[in-house]
């Protein structure tokens, strides 16, 4: 009997130990979160880091919190959807997209200010709408891409903004386009859609941007916080 004793408390030891090896090992995993997009995921504008990227790895990361998150950031000044196309076909990116936690997909602010004929002084209704129908076959192809090479990951698409605030014509293609990224990310369970449009309105353009564009640190600021109420990074 003694024996028997002996052999269940030591199957007990060796069950408990098992336990706490992997709850460590799950606490200590580390979260990859893999950012693609333009110069507003490079961070231009934020003098101290990479704009909303950066605000996320330190919320994120914080000293009282037990998550460990690291991120890859893809983001490229000036780049458009058909420059994530290649980055995803690039086999240095295209061999780690299986290792994401997380994808951020930020783009289509440079496809928008192009299709127009690179800046935004006259609007071109025609040209912005054949300039949308390209952009969302390029995002279409983006995100069948990542949910193809990653069965967990899910993918956070980011909408767009209006840069100049108060102008009504490049608010109208600014929603139409927010519509059609709506429409791509609710045909997959694993896609979020995160809204921008509405951060800067109503506030001092001044205080929030470091250019026409880019916004400050004060502006990723309120980038980052509406990512992290929108999705929960686990």
């Amino acid at each position: 009997m003694k024996k028997l004793t002996g052999l269940l408390m030591i199957v007990l030891i060796i069950c408990f130990v098992v336990y706490e090896f992997q709850q460590a090992g799950a606490s200590n995993r580390v979260q990859r979160v893999m950012a693609f997009g333009d110069s507003l995921t490079y961070g231009k504008g934020d003098k101290r880091g990479e704009g909303y990227v950066k605000g996320l790895r330190e919320e994120l990361n914080n000293p009282e919190s037990n998550q460990k998150v690291s991120f890859w950031n893809y983001g490229i000044k000036g780049q458009e959807t058909d420059g994530v196309l290649e980055q995803l076909d690039d086999y240095r990116i295209h061999t780690k997209l299986d290792k994401a936690d997380t994808f951020i997909v930020y783009i289509g602010t440079n496809d928008f200010i192009n299709s127009n004929g690179g800046d935004l002084t006259e609007i071109n209704d025609r040209k912005i709408d054949e300039g949308k129908r390209e952009y969302i076959r390029h995002l279409k192809r983006i995100t069948e891409t990542l949910l193809k090479e990653n069965d967990k990951a899910d993918i956070l698409v980011v909408g767009l903004y209006n840069p100049i605030i108060g102008n009504r014509k490049i608010e109208k293609h600014i929603q139409d386009y927010n519509q059609s990224i709506k429409d791509v990310v609710k045909k997959d369970e694993r896609m979020v859609f995160i809204p921008t449009d509405d951060l800067f309105k109503k506030k001092k353009k001044a205080d929030y941007f470091s250019d026409e564009i880019h916004p400050n640190e004060k502006g990723y600021r309120l980038i980052t916080n509406r990512i992290l109420a929108s999705y929960d990074f686990k």
